[in-house]
């Protein structure tokens, strides 16, 4: 897909939702009522386009240096009047847009979660955390990403305050809103749960989930073989009731399991009367495992045919999965999910959508670039993300235009270095301060 076809796809999401403004409207009688200077449209197009500066450069840059730029009181007021719900059509929007130009027999999707740090606010209790051990307190946003590793873009997301997130309704509400046909959907061992397991297999997806190995999960209440590898076939037929013939047919561990009522299922009735008839869901499954090194081993649980899918091409799926991973820093560096605009948990919940928003703007047109290959180089090279990104906000705002925008993705590229590994740690939470801001 061409930059121009890309940036005209952004900006006619962004047009619709403005046209329709008081559907997006705090107030939906008084806001954006009369014409002004920072129309909804221009402060939607202004906070997509934002990087790491301060919010009186960024307006600077909107406006192209011009003496009449507003303040940044004039844009703070203007944007308080727009819902985060403005920013997430336009993502969905957009995403749809460019999900609906792909091609795939089977598109690869991989969900998970990640904490994003705001300026600390003891009055907001959702996302206010007290600290321990000498902590200082803190807030977090937990967003749920729905990412399409095929094209490397996200597909959907859901913005929760920590105390109330849930990652197990995050991906249950992506599945059954997501208008794809078919789909794989890769997940990690968060998100081990028999219903989600069940809404994909009722979407008419596959699924590959990798499973815990210790007590408390799916695995633990199976009989399997005491090995490093094997690849089992199950139907598991799942049920509410305790009657006397169904605690006898749950002896058999690999064909049925009964679930308790607290435990959310939602194709089973969590109560019955005894007069009821016995009901089960069955759900159908393989059980892989195998080794990732001489002293580990891995377990997942997929619906994937065995004669398509055998164990090791399972194996390489899941490593794939690690895309979505990389998304998430280079969302938060390069794209600057760690500096937002405002203290405001509504503006920087409209930011994370900008930066949604601008990723996959950049991912689409980068992937779209020609990398000439050169026999004489050891690997194969792929565009700087980070270049890349920053000429593509560029193009947005109408700074550069092809074809020097492809030329200089082209000439800044970085080498792929394939089965590199590193060891995973958990980083320190950063919130960058409006002090220090970038010029």
């Amino acid at each position: 897909m061409k930059p121009q076809i890309v940036k005209d796809l952004l900006m006619s999401q962004i047009k619709t939702v403005a046209t329709n403004a008081k559907s997006f409207c705090i107030d939906a009688e008084r806001n954006f009522s009369r014409k002004r200077k920072l129309t909804m449209e221009k402060v939607i197009t202004g906070i997509i386009g934002m990087g790491s500066g301060s919010l009186t450069n960024e307006l600077l840059d909107l406006f192209n240096d011009s003496p009449e730029t507003p303040t940044s009181s004039a844009f703070c007021q203007q944007r308080s009047k727009i819902t985060v719900e403005a920013f997430e059509a336009v993502f969905r929007l957009f995403s749809k847009k460019l999900c609906d130009s792909f091609d795939d027999e089977l598109p690869v999707l991989a969900v998970d979660g990640s904490k994003i740090q705001i300026p600390t606010n003891p009055d907001d209790v959702d996302s206010f955390l007290p600290g321990s051990n000498g902590q200082k307190p803190y807030n977090l946003l937990h967003l749920n990403a729905l990412y399409n590793l095929n094209h490397q873009i996200y597909q959907d997301a859901i913005i929760q305050k920590v105390k109330s997130a849930n990652e197990h309704f995050a991906l249950v509400e992506m599945v059954d809103r997501s208008l794809l046909c078919n789909a794989l959907l890769m997940a990690d061992r968060g998100y081990e749960s028999y219903n989600n397991l069940a809404h994909i297999q009722e979407k008419g997806w596959y699924f590959l989930f990798r499973i815990k190995d210790g007590d408390y999960g799916i695995k633990q209440g199976l009989t399997l073989p005491d090995e490093d590898s094997y690849d089992i076939s199950f139907e598991l037929n799942l049920t509410r009731k305790q009657t006397k013939e169904v605690k006898e047919l749950i002896k058999d561990r690999n064909h049925y399991r009964c679930i308790p009522s607290d435990t959310v299922f939602d194709y089973l009735p969590p109560n019955s009367r005894k007069s009821d008839p016995v009901r089960f869901y069955k759900l159908s499954f393989r059980i892989v495992r195998f080794p990732i090194s001489e002293e580990t081993n891995e377990t997942i649980i997929t619906n994937l045919p065995t004669d398509k899918y055998p164990a090791e091409e399972i194996k390489k799926l899941y490593a794939s999965r690690w895309g979505i991973e990389t998304s998430f820093r280079d969302l938060k560096y390069t794209m600057g999910m760690l500096d937002f605009h405002s203290k405001k948990v509504e503006c920087i919940q409209q930011e994370i959508y900008a930066h949604l928003i601008m990723y996959n703007f950049a991912e689409m047109i980068t992937s779209h670039v020609v990398i000439k290959k050169k026999q004489s180089r050891k690997y194969t090279y792929k565009a700087n993300f980070s270049v890349a990104a920053h000429m593509c906000r560029k193009y947005y705002r109408g700074i550069t235009s092809p074809p020097d925008l492809e030329t200089i993705i082209s000439r800044n590229l970085v080498p792929i270095r394939p089965d590199r590994h590193r060891d995973r740690y958990q980083s320190a939470r950063i919130f960058r301060g409006f002090l220090y801001r970038v010029a």
